[in-house]
Protein backbone atom coordinates (compact mmCIF):
# COMPACT_ATOMS: atom_id res chain seq x y z
CA UNK A 1 0.00 0.00 0.00
CA UNK A 2 2.98 2.44 1.18
CA UNK A 3 4.42 2.09 -2.70
CA UNK A 4 1.18 3.01 -4.53
CA UNK A 5 0.32 5.86 -2.49
CA UNK A 6 4.31 6.62 -3.38
CA UNK A 7 3.28 6.29 -7.24
CA UNK A 8 0.56 8.83 -7.09
CA UNK A 9 2.13 11.60 -5.46
CA UNK A 10 5.42 11.18 -7.43
CA UNK A 11 5.68 13.88 -10.46
CA UNK A 12 5.78 12.55 -13.90
CA UNK A 13 8.70 12.63 -15.20
CA UNK A 14 8.16 13.60 -19.13
CA UNK A 15 5.44 13.45 -22.00
CA UNK A 16 4.44 10.81 -23.37
CA UNK A 17 5.38 9.67 -26.79
CA UNK A 18 1.75 10.70 -28.41
CA UNK A 19 1.69 13.85 -26.70
CA UNK A 20 5.22 14.76 -28.29
CA UNK A 21 3.35 13.54 -31.73
CA UNK A 22 0.23 15.76 -31.31
CA UNK A 23 2.52 19.00 -30.55
CA UNK A 24 4.70 18.26 -33.79
CA UNK A 25 1.76 17.74 -35.91
CA UNK A 26 -0.12 21.03 -34.78
CA UNK A 27 3.26 22.77 -35.06
CA UNK A 28 3.51 21.69 -38.70
CA UNK A 29 0.39 22.53 -39.62
CA UNK A 30 1.08 26.42 -38.44
CA UNK A 31 3.85 26.51 -40.43
CA UNK A 32 2.40 24.55 -43.47
CA UNK A 33 -0.16 27.54 -42.89
CA UNK A 34 1.95 30.78 -41.84
CA UNK A 35 4.57 30.04 -44.11
CA UNK A 36 3.98 30.94 -47.63
CA UNK A 37 3.06 34.47 -46.29
CA UNK A 38 5.73 35.03 -44.01
CA UNK A 39 8.40 33.56 -46.54
CA UNK A 40 7.07 36.08 -49.56
CA UNK A 41 7.55 39.23 -48.36
CA UNK A 42 10.73 39.33 -50.61
CA UNK A 43 8.12 39.95 -53.77
CA UNK A 44 6.07 42.36 -51.57
CA UNK A 45 9.25 43.97 -50.99
CA UNK A 46 10.25 45.12 -54.52
CA UNK A 47 6.60 45.49 -55.50
CA UNK A 48 6.55 48.40 -53.08
CA UNK A 49 9.98 49.76 -54.19
CA UNK A 50 8.84 49.52 -57.89
CA UNK A 51 5.66 51.33 -56.95
CA UNK A 52 7.71 54.03 -54.52
CA UNK A 53 9.80 54.54 -57.74
CA UNK A 54 6.89 54.88 -59.48
CA UNK A 55 5.59 57.71 -57.88
CA UNK A 56 9.16 59.27 -57.32
CA UNK A 57 9.41 59.43 -60.88
CA UNK A 58 5.39 60.52 -61.61
CA UNK A 59 6.36 63.29 -59.33
CA UNK A 60 9.83 64.40 -60.95
CA UNK A 61 7.53 64.46 -64.56
CA UNK A 62 5.16 66.63 -62.61
CA UNK A 63 7.82 68.90 -61.57
CA UNK A 64 9.40 69.14 -64.55
CA UNK A 65 6.67 70.56 -66.66
CA UNK A 66 6.20 73.04 -63.53
CA UNK A 67 9.52 74.06 -64.10
CA UNK A 68 9.60 74.11 -67.81
CA UNK A 69 5.52 74.45 -69.14
CA UNK A 70 5.68 71.18 -71.07
CA UNK A 71 6.95 67.65 -70.02
CA UNK A 72 9.68 65.61 -70.64
CA UNK A 73 10.62 64.55 -74.59
CA UNK A 74 12.54 61.12 -75.28
CA UNK A 75 15.44 61.28 -73.11
CA UNK A 76 13.25 61.32 -70.45
CA UNK A 77 16.25 59.96 -67.97
CA UNK A 78 18.75 62.50 -68.83
CA UNK A 79 16.28 65.24 -68.75
CA UNK A 80 14.76 64.25 -64.81
CA UNK A 81 18.46 63.93 -63.49
CA UNK A 82 18.49 67.01 -61.96
CA UNK A 83 14.98 65.94 -60.12
CA UNK A 84 16.18 62.62 -58.97
CA UNK A 85 18.69 61.52 -56.27
CA UNK A 86 20.73 59.01 -57.51
CA UNK A 87 20.81 56.98 -60.57
CA UNK A 88 17.11 56.72 -62.81
CA UNK A 89 15.13 53.85 -60.65
CA UNK A 90 14.96 49.99 -62.18
CA UNK A 91 11.77 48.62 -62.18
CA UNK A 92 12.23 45.86 -59.31
CA UNK A 93 9.48 43.39 -60.78
CA UNK A 94 7.90 41.63 -63.30
CA UNK A 95 8.88 40.22 -67.03
CA UNK A 96 11.09 43.04 -67.30
CA UNK A 97 12.88 43.66 -63.80
CA UNK A 98 16.27 45.19 -63.42
CA UNK A 99 15.97 47.47 -66.43
CA UNK A 100 15.94 50.99 -65.88
CA UNK A 101 15.13 51.61 -69.75
CA UNK A 102 12.23 53.95 -70.91
CA UNK A 103 9.87 53.18 -74.06
CA UNK A 104 8.96 56.79 -74.72
CA UNK A 105 6.15 57.94 -77.41
CA UNK A 106 3.53 59.92 -77.89
CA UNK A 107 -0.23 58.37 -77.02
CA UNK A 108 -1.45 56.61 -73.90
CA UNK A 109 1.58 54.21 -73.24
CA UNK A 110 0.92 50.72 -73.74
CA UNK A 111 3.16 47.79 -71.94
CA UNK A 112 5.91 46.47 -75.07
CA UNK A 113 9.32 45.36 -75.07
CA UNK A 114 11.96 44.51 -73.09
CA UNK A 115 11.65 48.05 -71.13
CA UNK A 116 11.08 49.01 -67.42
CA UNK A 117 9.12 51.80 -67.87
CA UNK A 118 6.89 53.14 -70.94
CA UNK A 119 6.19 57.01 -70.78
CA UNK A 120 3.82 58.83 -73.15
CA UNK A 121 5.46 62.48 -74.28
CA UNK A 122 2.05 64.56 -74.67
CA UNK A 123 0.69 63.38 -71.49
CA UNK A 124 2.93 62.77 -69.16
CA UNK A 125 1.23 59.10 -68.19
CA UNK A 126 3.98 57.05 -66.75
CA UNK A 127 3.40 53.57 -65.94
CA UNK A 128 5.43 50.07 -65.79
CA UNK A 129 5.89 48.63 -68.67
CA UNK A 130 4.78 44.82 -67.85
CA UNK A 131 1.51 42.93 -68.72
CA UNK A 132 2.32 39.50 -67.27
CA UNK A 133 1.33 41.01 -63.25
CA UNK A 134 -1.09 43.83 -63.98
CA UNK A 135 1.13 45.89 -63.05
CA UNK A 136 0.58 48.24 -66.11
CA UNK A 137 -2.29 49.94 -64.01
CA UNK A 138 -0.29 51.33 -61.44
Amino acid sequence: MVAANQMKTRARQGFSLIELVVVVLVMGIIAAVAGPKMFDTASDAKLSATKQSLAVLRDAIELYKAQTGSYPTASISTELAPYLRGPFPKVETGANAGSDAVRTHSGSPTPTGTQGWAYDTTSGAFIINDTTNGLNLL
